[in-house]
């Protein structure tokens, strides 16, 4: 499902606080699986830049989140094992 179909319907919603919250996390699992970079193409499309609803904003501030590259902690890199 495109993320422009889940946030029409979330706009629909009436959820709101951690209600919201939870109906975006629902829309945002659905969504996950559709393919690689689909998060930027989402946030680019014209529906995630207009939101409205609670429910909406929380998904898109998930959507927002998973464009962030994910860090190693600092000190954690692997080292080469003497054999």
């Amino acid at each position: 499902m495109t993320a422009t179909r889940i946030i029409e319907g979330l706009e629909r919603s009436p959820a709101t606080g951690s209600a919201a919250q939870d109906v975006a996390r629902l829309g945002f699992l659905e969504w996950a699986f559709t393919g690689d970079e689909a998060a930027q193409d989402a946030l680019n499309a014209v529906a995630a830049q207009r939101v409205r609803s609670d429910a909406a904003r929380a998904f898109v501030d998930l959507l927002h989140d998973a464009c962030q590259p994910l860090c190693r902690a600092p000190g954690r890199r692997r080292r080469a094992r003497a054999h």
